[in-house]
């Protein structure tokens, strides 16, 4: 095989197919990075069998071939070569050659027939969708899953489609984020769960181009998206999602609107006397039409009051202040509206569309 490659064109898309390449493996061949150049295109792969990349590459074949390349030595390689044309080249018994001017490097590499490709899936079912509102419905939902393996579902976010409307929901026990948005087109009903590093890592490969699109294709076991000549496969979690809907309770007692800006301004000052890991709360006191927020740590204490527009009762409820930060942090309108019940129900943050609602959890507090 003989190859040659711009070298901005090479490295970004290494870039792209690394972020399936598993950290830690028992299998040595999923930590390379297959180069195949059989036919008249050059696709890189990655595989972690949970979660596959592929991308098109720019390049010159001068030979065909195939070849897989230790993914972690091949990426810093090509990242310190000077910015100049590369070339790759591999003998019968799978030496690879790899050149940018007066730089020669010559490494090991495996035989591609031992890499595993990745699955096929019928595509005849799929949805389509703009980069930048896929990747804006990802940023506005992911930090509500949960870390580890507590409950595998909680790992994942679930996408509906429900004919001309994609709704995205993640939860952690603590807290949901829902996200809607409609679609240019109306599609068959579809519900999966898809891990949340498979949405983490594509978000960071999406250009977010509102006049670019996203083809998303269902499979029984994996969903496949593709865009931009790449190709994202991910295994999805098996299991029946939570029954959020019925969490979701129209019912409020107290209905506060403020200015986003201004109360998520106050909570990041309070939150300076909180160490990590350190769980004290923010007690937010409603009266009237002044919002009183209290902070008490072993650092000090902070006290602040903003105007609000509040109609119904006046409350005193305590919150996780991260929770209240991640979801403020991605709403992107001037005010919200907060619904709250009591001090020992959840409160939304929800607009009149409810495009988005994130739901949080009350913490207990002494009032005292």
């Amino acid at each position: 095989m003989k190859l040659s490659f711009n070298k901005s064109a090479l490295l970004n898309g290494i870039n792209i197919v690394l972020k399936a390449v598993p950290s830690k493996t028992t299998m040595s061949i999923l930590e390379c990075i297959l180069i195949d150049a059989s036919i008249d295109e050059i696709k890189l792969t990655a595989n972690d069998m949970e979660l596959g990349i592929e991308t098109v590459v720019e390049g010159s074949i001068l030979e065909r071939g195939r070849i897989a390349i230790e993914a972690k030595l091949f990426s810093e390689i090509v990242r310190k070569l000077p910015d100049s044309e590369v070339r790759i080249e591999t003998d019968a018994d799978n030496n690879v050659s790899i050149t940018c001017e007066k730089a020669d490097f010559k490494i090991a590499g495996k035989d591609a027939d031992e890499f595993s490709y990745l699955p096929m899936i019928d595509r005849d079912d799929h949805i389509s969708i703009s980069q930048f509102t896929l990747k804006e419905m990802i940023r506005q939902t992911i930090f509500s899953i949960a870390a580890g393996d507590v409950n595998k579902l909680m790992t994942g976010e679930l996408l509906e489609v429900t004919e001309n409307e994609l709704k995205i929901t993640s939860l952690d026990g603590h807290r949901i984020s829902i996200r809607k948005v409609l679609l240019k087109d109306s599609y068959a009903n579809q519900k999966v769960v898809v891990p949340g590093k498979t949405l983490t890592e594509i978000s960071k490969i999406l250009s977010g181009d509102t006049d670019k699109e996203v083809l998303l294709y269902f499979g029984p076991n994996h969903i496949l998206f593709e865009f931009d000549r790449t190709i994202v496969l991910s295994r999805l979690i098996e299991g029946e999602y939570f029954r959020v809907q019925q969490m979701l309770s129209g019912d409020y007692e107290t209905k506060m609107q403020v200015n986003k800006k201004d109360f998520l301004d106050s909570i990041e000052r309070a939150v300076l006397l909180v160490r990590e890991n350190d769980k004290k709360p923010i007690i937010l006191n409603l009266q009237d039409q002044t919002l009183e927020m209290n902070l008490t740590s072993m650092m000090g204490a902070m006290k602040e009051e903003i105007l609000v527009n509040k109609q119904g009762k006046d409350i005193m409820i305590g919150f996780n202040p991260k929770f209240l930060i991640d979801a403020l942090r991605v709403i992107d309108d001037e005010t919200v509206n907060i619904y709250m019940v009591n001090s020992k129900a959840p409160c939304f943050i929800r607009d009149d569309e409810e495009s988005y609602i994130y739901l949080v959890l009350p913490v207990n507090f002494n009032r005292a």
